[in-house]
């Protein structure tokens, strides 16, 4: 396998990188119980995208679950519409569940988006933490592992080698393949696709992700932020010790909401916080959340990164001291939060929270590691 170089952050955006995903929820409301249909969610999404990149922001991550209560099975035919719409800012998978996909057939995918966005879109691949789509597409929960572990290294054989040739357990061989379109040449990075890995926290997903030269992304829903660290300084070692030449990429992805106050933030979020995460425990046997753990996890040095501008950005530059990440990324759309809701809060995550980043950043001196 060739040695990719890591990705350089987008034209024209500097310092750390924020951005939002969605998985395009469809809950019912918790105030009026009425929910919103798929196509209405979906071209809310896109108009999301849209002001993301008005407001500055460098990534747009777009979920696959499927499930009824999000809007999104297909995540590739939701980013290609948003990158046809957009011209500067990276939308991606957050993530492609790539143990249930033939990889073949999304290497095309990405690489048709590649070629018609310039070099926009990023493919972020991961095994699911919810697994509805395994009985779907035929694959056995048993080879949970070896799945993701076989279809991760045949993407990236399809990125390097053109022809192509291979085999393995999960799908046909390939002799002297040729697989097209390839990608686009990029600045800093060749004609290969953006791939990354996220985990939840896996220790050997940090060290897979070094190994293989990627930039990965720690998906923290709750307890400290703070306490992956260990996880990205085992992810940076390994990366080094493969001897890669470029530099290790660490990105987080989190749930917050930015409003016009802490107090109002918090309270306006909860409602829909709550909603989901009655659903989540309900289904894995979690302790039901209440308003006292919410606070205590939307606090300082907690998990959600809700409240005003000033307060997300403080806490965004204090976790960037303990993990020198590349990029932040945030779930504010929880259950279904109002159209009108999430696109203030974008505008405000772009015009008001990453200016003030910016500036600490910068006046610490603080570069990522």
């Amino acid at each position: 396998m060739t040695t990719r170089p890591a990705a350089p952050p987008p034209s024209g955006i500097g310092g750390l990188e924020l951005g939002f995903y969605s998985f395009g929820d469809t809950m019912p409301d918790p105030h009026t119980g009425e929910r919103t249909a798929p196509g209405q969610r979906i071209r809310d999404l896109l108009e999301r995208v849209r002001l993301a990149e008005q407001a500055g922001l460098a990534y747009a991550g777009i979920g696959e679950h499927h499930r009824p209560e999000y809007a999104v099975s297909a995540p590739g035919t939701v980013i290609a519409a948003a990158l046809a719409q957009t011209s500067t800012i990276r939308v991606g998978s957050a993530v492609t569940v790539l143990s249930t996909e033939d990889p073949v057939r999304v290497f095309q995918q990405f690489t048709t988006m590649d070629q018609f966005s310039g070099g926009r879109v990023e493919l972020l691949a991961g095994r699911g933490s919810y697994v509805e789509s395994y009985p779907l597409y035929g694959a056995a929960l048993e080879d949970y592992d070896d799945l993701f572990e076989e279809k991760v290294r045949l993407l990236l054989e399809l990125d390097s080698q053109h022809p192509i040739t291979w085999s393995g357990r999960f799908r046909p061989p390939l002799t002297d393949a040729v697989v097209l379109p390839r990608p686009v040449d990029k600045p800093g990075l060749g004609e290969h696709l953006r791939i990354g890995i996220a985990t939840g926290g896996n220790p050997e997903s940090s060290a897979r992700a070094g190994e293989l030269g990627l930039p990965v992304t720690y998906a923290i829903i709750g307890g400290r932020p703070a306490d992956f660290a260990p996880l990205a300084d085992l992810y940076r070692d390994t990366f080094t010790d493969t001897g890669h030449g470029a530099a290790p990429r660490v990105e987080v992805a989190v749930m917050g909401f930015v409003g016009e106050t802490d107090a109002g933030a918090r309270d306006f979020f909860y409602p829909y916080y709550l909603q989901t995460m009655r659903m989540i425990a309900a289904e894995r046997g979690f302790p039901i959340p209440n308003r006292i753990t919410y606070e205590a996890t939307a606090s300082h040095g907690g998990a959600y990164f809700v409240g005003a501008p000033e307060s997300v950005a403080e806490r965004i530059v204090a976790l960037h001291e303990v993990l020198g990440h590349d990029r932040q990324v945030f779930q504010m759309d929880l259950t279904g939060v109002p159209q009108r809701e999430a696109m203030r809060a974008i505008e405000l995550l772009g015009t008001e929270v990453k200016p003030l980043v910016d500036a600490a950043l910068a006046d610490a001196g603080h570069g990522n590691r």
